[in-house]
């Protein structure tokens, strides 16, 4: 089983778990119960992320930064309001033309405004294989250089030893 997700809002065990996709764009939101009630979420009627993360930028920067005609994107040409209206932005060069608003809405949403990204484990494991290799192969350099044969015997083994965990078992 996966791990437990928290609510973008205030950060509890998210039990409610939005997805939506519009033009091949994925969009997710984990809420807990209360959360999605206040939102609205559990109405019968109809829920839409795109008003969802609208009024999420509202509630963060207030309704004036989101309806003002200062910020525009200048390669997509994309504004706040269609921001709100479509739920996404409409080029990579906004996340910078709209940092003002985009900024607090993730801090609120997220831990950080920063993607920091996620390595799966075993990948993990061998960068950091990787990573302690290269390193012994400099200090064997360096051993071998300043004449230390016995320090450069020690890193030779320690390589070795390296080397075949890194590698794939024969078949």
């Amino acid at each position: 089983m996966g791990e437990s997700l928290v609510c973008d809002i205030c950060g509890k065990l998210a039990t409610v778990h939005l997805t939506q996709i519009i033009n091949n764009q994925i969009q997710k939101v984990d809420l807990c119960e209360e959360c999605a009630q206040q939102k609205g979420v559990t109405d019968p009627e109809g829920f839409s992320l795109a008003d969802f993360m609208a009024k999420n930028i509202q509630s963060t920067v207030g309704p004036e930064a989101v309806q003002g005609p200062a910020l525009v994107c200048p390669s997509c040409g994309c504004t706040p309001r269609d921001f709100k209206r479509n739920g996404r932005l409409g080029c990579p060069d906004c996340y910078e033309a709209f940092e003002t608003l985009i900024t607090p809405m993730l801090k609120s949403m997220h831990r950080g405004d920063h993607h920091t990204g996620k390595i799966p484990h075993e990948m993990l494991h061998r960068v950091g294989l990787r990573k302690a290799i290269n390193r012994l192969k400099d200090q064997l350099a360096n051993a071998v250089e300043q004449e230390k044969y016995e320090d450069a015997a020690r890193f030779r083994d320690e390589l070795d030893q390296l080397k075949s965990q890194s590698e794939p078992p024969a078949r």
